[in-house]
């Protein structure tokens, strides 16, 4: 399984639902797996900054949008100061379900935290949709939009005056420790994929990231940017050998002459994996826009 996707037998699945049909449907086992990568490599000064935007405020309603099994709300709610209402937005009932009953109850100073979930396709959302709310929020969902999409959600965030907290987008750059000749061709015909058309929907990839922070500079919206890698070794083996099958999985596809290459290739990286002597950092952006 990939960072940005895996293949069953219905097709490609996105790393976080919340899209369209045609991508599919991810699974809660790879978000698990990655929960506490994620959590590792998110910004910390982001919520220092969020945290005392928030400071004071009665209470504060939070939108997760592609939320899947609710990783966002459990890492980031008990940071939080006061009370907290999250909204979880995803196309997949069952993870929502999972994200529901899965979300932490208290805040950082043991103030209720609530959930509400609601099934949506987020590409689709409306200021309406944002009315009230005091902090948004989305982790790994850049890179599955369209230029078009960004455009349209963008502006619906900056329209909301609230700070977005945009984690976990991947950028295109990948380092496997020891190195391999064939890392660079795989990361580029990855990177390709990524950029691939689906549905009549052309994904931005690893564009994505800097299409946002151009949006959010068309309406005037200062955007700070930090890095949030993952960094895989030994003590996360599972998680390196599943995103380094699906990383490959994904190049092949895009680049079928690698095929017969990769076979060794994979050999030789997921025994080093196994025996704890591959690492890998897969470099992330963290964007917060709107937050003074």
């Amino acid at each position: 399984m990939t960072e940005q996707a895996r293949v069953t037998e219905q097709g490609r699945v996105t790393e976080e639902a919340g899209m369209t049909e045609e991508i599919g449907r991810v699974s809660a086992a790879w978000l698990g797996l990655r929960e506490p990568a994620d959590a590792a490599a998110r910004a910390p000064e982001f919520v220092e900054r969020v945290r005392r935007h928030l400071a004071g405020t009665p209470r504060t309603v939070v939108h997760d949008l592609g939320s899947g099994t609710g990783s966002m709300g459990r890492w980031l709610a008990p940071r939080l100061p006061g009370p907290q209402h999250w909204v979880m937005y995803d196309r997949d009932a069952d993870l929502l379900e999972h994200a529901r009953a899965e979300m932490i109850h208290t805040g950082a100073d043991g103030a209720p935290v609530t959930v509400e979930t609601r099934q949506r396709d987020i590409t689709r959302l409306n200021a309406d949709d944002l009315t009230g709310a005091g902090l948004v929020t989305a982790s790994a969902l850049l890179d599955m939009l369209t230029a078009e999409e960004i455009e349209r959600i963008v502006a619906v965030w900056a329209a909301a005056g609230c700070p977005t907290l945009l984690t976990i987008s991947v950028i295109g750059r990948v380092t496997l420790t020891p190195s391999d000749p064939l890392d660079a061709e795989v990361a580029e015909a990855f990177n390709a994929h990524q950029r691939r058309t689906v549905g009549g929907r052309t994904l931005l990839g690893p564009d994505a990231v800097e299409a946002t922070i151009e949006a959010f500079g068309r309406r005037g919206v200062e955007v700070l940017v930090r890095p949030s890698p993952w960094r895989l070794g030994a003590d996360r083996a599972d998680l390196t050998a599943e995103w380094f099958e699906g990383w490959l999985g994904a190049a092949a596809e895009q680049q079928p002459e690698l095929t017969d290459r990769a076979t060794t290739y994979a050999q030789r990286r997921l025994a080093d994996a196994a025996a704890g002597r591959l690492g890998v950092v897969v470099e992330h952006l963290d964007l917060l826009a709107n937050c003074e």
